[in-house]
């Protein structure tokens, strides 16, 4: 029971990581309100959690929209009585291989909107519920693609590189509020949004070594990083991956 007491936000919780650590935060004992457009799936996590240690929330959220992520908020705030964590997972890749000149332009601002835009919103919407508390955690959940591009993923790329500065940036501005501001790098994910990619071992950007992974192999780390004190490690990269960056 490590999250007793404390209350989550974690987007993209209908399924992929966001489940998995929305789930574990539960088992753990902390209120979670589980965010996302896919009401079904999110509702599902919400009763996972309120059958174990935990209380959960579903509320239907579109990152890309601030009114929509300034509600979520705010409602899980008045509901589950404050904020302590922001997990900002909701992501999106639609490059789908495709270099930057054959790009799709619609494609490409969505997946900039997703990953930088929602982002943004919900650390935005949540920092004055977190100094409120007088400390708190924001994990974003980052790529090494946005470390060291490869070819074909130019918009999701620059999206988790723009991220992983947002990150730091914000760690500087929240340290003396007790607030502390990390990114999860997962490495590759057996996920929805994965489908299509290479998912074994040796087929993985043709590294042989790299370990592939259900969404369950991050809890671990995100627990780690959920309750460090609150003058623990802030502005960091934490990495899941076999391989440089």
């Amino acid at each position: 029971m490590q999250l007793e007491g404390k209350v989550a936000i974690v987007t993209g919780a209908g399924r992929g990581i966001g489940r998995a650590i929305a789930l574990a935060y539960g088992q753990e004992g902390a209120s979670v309100c589980c965010a996302a457009r896919t009401v079904d799936q999110i509702r599902d996590t919400a009763r996972r959690i309120d059958e174990g240690n935990g209380k959960g929330l579903a509320i239907e959220a579109d990152v890309t929209d601030w009114d929509s992520v300034d509600r979520m908020v705010q409602t899980a705030v008045d509901e589950l009585g404050g904020l302590d964590i922001l997990v900002v997972n909701a992501g999106a890749s639609l490059d789908r291989g495709r270099k930057v000149e054959e790009s799709d332009v619609a494609d490409w601002r969505a997946t900039i909107d997703v990953n930088l835009m929602g982002a943004y919103y919900c650390v935005r919407a949540a920092i004055p519920h977190l100094k409120h508390r007088g400390a708190g955690k924001v994990i974003t959940i980052g790529s090494g693609n946005g470390h060291r591009g490869r070819v074909g993923g130019s918009a999701y790329g620059a999206s988790k590189a723009a991220l992983w500065m947002l990150t730091r940036i914000l760690a500087q501005e929240l340290w003396e509020h007790n607030i502390s501001v990390n990114e999860l790098v997962p490495g590759p994910v057996l996920t929805e949004m994965a489908k299509g990619s290479a998912g074994r071992p040796g087929s993985v950007f043709g590294i042989d070594s790299e370990w592939v992974k259900q969404p369950e192999d991050l809890v671990p780390m995100a627990l780690f990083l959920a309750t460090q004190p609150d003058v623990g490690p802030t502005g960091q990269t934490f990495s899941l991956m076999r391989r440089d960056m």
